[in-house]
C-alpha cells in the first residue's frame, strides 16, 4: 500500500515517484495501490494519471477540408495542446494554398485556441480550435469596370418613404 506506510502519510512527490514506478495511469489503478481520494486527485490535476472523462475525450474536425482529425481520435490532455495548434495550422495552410492557385491575397489568418475545464479531475486542458482566414481575390478588368460602371446608377435606387395617414 503505497498511499499510507506505517501510519505515515507519504509526500507529495514521495506519492508521484511511487506511482510512477508502479506505472499507474488510471484513477482505478491509483485507487488498487491504497492512495486517498485527494492524492488521487493531486495527480489527476497534474497529469499523471487521467481521470475516466479526459481519458474518453475525442478530437474531431467540422469543417469541409481535407485536415486532419476528420475521424474522431484520442489525444492525451498533455498532447492536446501541440496536436490542436497544429490542424489549426492546416487551415492557415490551406487558406495560403487556395489564396496562391486562385490569384488571391491571405488578408488576415487567426487562431483561436480554447480551453476548458475536466468537471471530474479539474484539469485545465485545450477543448478545440478556429481558424479564420479572409481572402481578396484579383477581379479581372470586366468586373472592375462593371462595378465603376454601377456606381453612376446605384445612388438613389432604393427611396423609402413613410406616409403619415393621421392628417
Amino acid at each position: 500500500m503505497i498511499g499510507n506506510i506505517m501510519g505515515t502519510m507519504l509526500s507529495g512527490a514521495e506519492v508521484q515517484s511511487a506511482v510512477s514506478a508502479a506505472g499507474v495511469r488510471t484513477k482505478e489503478q491509483a485507487e488498487e495501490i491504497g492512495l486517498n481520494s485527494g492524492q488521487i486527485r493531486s495527480l489527476e490535476r497534474s497529469g499523471q494519471i487521467e481521470c475516466a472523462t479526459c481519458a474518453a475525450r475525442k478530437y474531431q474536425d467540422g469543417s469541409d477540408e481535407m485536415v486532419s482529425f476528420k475521424a474522431a481520435a484520442h489525444i492525451s490532455p498533455t498532447a492536446a495542446g501541440a496536436a490542436v495548434r497544429s490542424h489549426e495550422q492546416e487551415h492557415v495552410s490551406n487558406a495560403y494554398k487556395d489564396a496562391a492557385m486562385n490569384n488571391g491575397k491571405v488578408l488576415r489568418a487567426s487562431v483561436a485556441i480554447h480551453t476548458s475545464i475536466c468537471p471530474e479531475c479539474g484539469r485545465t486542458y485545450v477543448s478545440g480550435g478556429e481558424t479564420t482566414t479572409k481572402i481578396a481575390y484579383n477581379q479581372d478588368g470586366y468586373s472592375q469596370g462593371a462595378k465603376i460602371a454601377d456606381q453612376a446608377t446605384i445612388p438613389g435606387m432604393n427611396f423609402d418613404v413613410t406616409l403619415d395617414d393621421k392628417k
